[in-house]
């Protein structure tokens, strides 16, 4: 089970790399694992600001659809529109090429309420 230890997690499968006041964020390895073959990633949040734990999109599988959950409260600023024509990314490279969404953070006190890798590995058992 691949948890890169320089990212930040949640107790929905999310990870989350902070950068500055800009966080990238995509579904873990396990959740993709769980998920199966995704098939769509639906982003219809762009432009908007959110508070943490709004849902800011789906993630389609063969088996079901899920819920994204965001990590943090901001503007959603980004989607990773590749993954329109390759949803599968997600799938192959979780941590990379599948990431979902780019925002700005609003409220930076947030990321303290983020799991670390050792955390998130205790969570799903790994």
């Amino acid at each position: 089970m691949n948890v890169p230890a320089n990212l930040k997690y949640t107790n929905d499968h999310e990870w989350v790399k902070i950068e500055g006041d800009i966080a990238t964020v995509g579904v873990t390895d396990f959740a993709q694992g769980e998920l199966g073959d995704i098939v769509y990633v639906e982003i219809e949040s762009v432009g908007e600001t959110l508070d943490k734990e709004q849902v800011f999109g789906t993630v389609e599988a063969v088996k079901t659809v899920s819920d994204l959950f965001l990590p943090l409260s901001g503007e959603i600023i980004e989607f990773n529109e590749s993954l329109e024509s390759e949803p599968e990314k997600v799938n192959s490279d979780a941590y990379g090429e599948g990431w979902m969404i780019k925002m700005k953070i609003s409220n930076p006190d947030e990321i303290a309420e983020l799991l670390d890798d050792t955390a998130y590995k205790a969570l799903i058992g790994a």
